[in-house]
């Protein structure tokens, strides 16, 4: 080892030198190389080899010689600690579990054959052991060894443990990023992969709802469908019951997402399963909250508010239960009214739950809207509710038929919250009686 004597300023441009391009590199095994390869060019520590130890993720006596300067081939330790051979005996063994900082200064006397470390510690005369300190103990360490060791300035031998204390510290931090990095790149597949499999819930439950409306004889029909996710748990059908009647279906699952939209298609596929056609509103309701509370929703806390009505095109009577749900707005004559009745316990709470009918004869120029309470629960800056008194104002001046009336809502509900994304989902069905 030989070191002609430098000017502070020329190695600080050495160092900063150094810094600048260790500060470009990410990757903790091409910083350890660089380093390395950096500490020999400019002897800015004056070592003629280096060694580095670990004893991490190894229960004692066991440790790994995991880097050489006089290797001519790299090995990654953090990404094949496999490939390196484990040890148990040895001099570097017992200086890495000592947990101290140790000098050496006549080697060779210390030195066995038998040593596992032998070859790469044969030759020199001094060796410096610098603890890295993990939580107060000394996972890792690194051995500096040097040839004369009359030549080394004994009073760099703080300042050496210090700066391989330092090191290691920074090769934790680039090992962390890393791993934080490889988290994230997993986090990021797992949720495109989610998002692929929610967007494949969402067109299967779209699929469910009518592809179109139905022509039904002196109803004007108008509808709209939001998610607050890729899927959601809102759902409304129209059912033909033959001689001029249809059955009109809306349906809220609590929550939303995926879980919802599971209970959404569940509810969809009891509903067409009901037995006869026509079968009276309160009936439906009952066969469908038995089919979930007895097999589906028992004790999982999921339920779902319900409004079946079956609506006479010849006589305009429409015979209607509510399981829960929000009672239908009624605009009639310029004035909103709520189509009462009992509202009953929700869908799958118990399996013997009844439902009451009730019967309301509308008339030319009314307008039904059925909806679900996203609409009315949706919030706007300051935390406030649109509410249902906003949703008749808007009803009341939309001065159109089902469609006008359902644009007006949904523009009047956009003005208030601002247009933001959906904290539930929401779900419009008018009727307009012509």
């Amino acid at each position: 080892m030989e070191q002609q004597q430098r000017h502070w300023r020329e190695e600080l441009k050495l160092v900063v030198d150094m810094m600048r391009d260790l500060s470009r590199i990410h990757d903790p095994q091409e910083a350890a190389v660089m380093y390395a390869k950096r500490l020999t060019e400019t002897q800015l520590v004056p070592i003629d080899a280096r060694i580095s130890v670990s004893r991490r993720n190894l229960q004692a006596p066991f440790y790994r010689i995991t880097r050489s300067s006089t290797w001519t081939k790299e090995i990654d330790p953090w990404k094949n600690p496999e490939r390196l051979p484990t040890y148990s005996s040895g001099l570097l063994g017992e200086l890495v579990y000592s947990d101290e900082p140790t000098m050496i200064d006549n080697l060779p006397a210390r030195l066995k054959h038998d040593d596992p470390a032998f070859e790469l510690l044969q030759g020199f005369e001094m060796l410096l052991a610098a603890p890295q300190f993990e939580d107060g103990i000394s996972l890792n360490l690194n051995v500096l060894l040097i040839r004369n060791a009359a030549a080394f300035p004994m009073e760099r031998v703080p300042y050496l443990v210090w700066m391989s204390n330092l090191w290691g510290r920074s090769v934790i931090n680039l090992l962390l990023r890393r791993e934080l990095e490889q988290s994230y790149e997993k986090l990021r597949s797992a949720n495109k992969l989610l998002d692929r499999e929610l967007r494949t819930v969402g067109e299967l439950q779209i699929s469910l709802l009518p592809s179109k409306l139905p022509e039904v004889p002196g109803l004007d029909l108008a509808a709209d469908y939001q998610t607050s996710e890729r899927a959601g748990g809102d759902y409304y059908d129209l059912f033909d019951c033959g001689n001029g009647r249809w059955g009109i279906l809306i349906a809220d699952v609590s929550g939303h997402g995926a879980p919802a939209a599971v209970i959404m298609a569940i509810t969809h596929a009891i509903a067409h399963q009901h037995p006869g056609g026509g079968v009276p509103p309160g009936a439906l309701l009952e066969f469908v909250n038995t089919s979930l509370a007895t097999t589906y929703t028992n004790g999982n806390g999921s339920f779902v508010t319900a409004f079946y009505g079956i609506y006479d095109s010849t006589s305009r009577k429409l015979v209607y239960a509510r399981a829960g749900h929000n009672s239908p707005r009624l605009l009639r004559g310029g004035a909103v009214q709520s189509l009462d009745g009992d509202g009953g316990l929700p869908l799958g709470i118990s399996h013997d739950a009844k439902y009451c009918e009730r019967v309301e004869t509308l008339q030319s120029g009314d307008l039904l809207m059925l909806y679900t309470d996203g609409i009315t629960e949706a919030r706007n800056a300051a935390g406030e509710m649109f509410g249902v008194e906003r949703l008749d104002e808007s009803m009341s001046k939309a001065g159109g038929g089902a469609k006008e009336t359902v644009a007006a809502v949904l523009a009047s509900l956009k003005a208030f919250t601002g247009g933001g994304a959906l904290s539930d989902d929401r779900t419009l069905l008018a009727g307009a009686v012509q």
